[in-house]
This record gives structure tokens, C-alpha cells and sequence, in this order.
């Protein structure tokens, strides 16, 4: 079981994600930026975060997921009316509203309270 100050972390990254509005993406290290902690801390927690999360809205600085994610990303991308073109989002166009983003994550990790979701089955630890 992670420590507090993980599971925060966890919690964090993954109520962030639950604010990029359809349609829109963020970078890892748009992510990391709001929550305080790596890029690199942010694709592991979406490494394992599960199905019920929105993975596919959070790419790298070039608009690009992992090879084996970019076709089932695409289908969502496709879906959600996302600016993509060959497997890639267009930064440019698609990044969503950072000071919005962190607004609304800020009012929605509140409402979350510390330790009031299932982390377990979030982050498929």
C-alpha cells in the first residue's frame, strides 16, 4: 500500500484528469505542473490508473501517446471531436484552458476530500 503522501499524489494526478473537458488534452507536464510532482510521476500513475479514467486525454509534449495506446486513442479523439491528425493531437488547437483547468481541478479536489475515493481501484493497484 503507498504511503499518504503517494496516495495524494495518486488522488491528485487522477482528479485532474477527471477535469480535462472532452474534446480537449493536457500534457504530462501540464499535469504534473498543477498537482507538484514529475511528468514521469504522472505517466506512471496513468500507467496503471485503470479504464475508468480518462487516459487517453492526457499526452506527451508533442500531442502523442505510447504506440500501442494510439489507435484506441484515436477512436476517443475521433469521438470527442479532439484536433488530431495521424495518431497525434494538435497541441496547438487541443490543449485544454490550463487556468481553467486548475480552477476546476481545485474545486473539484476539494469536494473530493482527502482519502474519499477508492484509490484501489482508480490506479488498478
Amino acid at each position: 500500500m503507498p504511503d499518504a503522501a503517494v496516495e495524494l499524489t495518486i488522488e491528485r494526478v487522477l482528479c485532474a484528469v477527471e477535469c480535462i473537458p472532452a474534446g480537449r488534452v493536457v500534457s504530462y507536464g501540464d499535469i504534473a505542473e498543477l498537482v507538484g510532482t514529475s511528468a514521469r510521476r504522472v505517466g506512471a500513475v496513468m500507467a496503471s490508473a485503470g479504464p475508468g479514467v480518462p487516459w487517453w486525454r492526457v499526452v506527451n509534449a508533442a500531442g502523442r501517446l505510447p504506440d500501442h495506446l494510439t489507435a484506441e486513442a484515436s477512436r476517443y479523439w475521433a469521438e470527442e471531436g479532439t484536433p488530431a491528425v495521424d495518431g497525434r493531437c494538435a497541441m496547438s488547437r487541443a490543449r485544454a484552458d490550463l487556468p481553467r483547468l486548475a480552477a476546476d481541478h481545485e474545486t473539484r479536489f476539494a469536494e473530493w476530500g482527502t482519502g474519499s475515493r477508492d484509490l484501489n481501484s482508480l490506479a488498478g493497484q
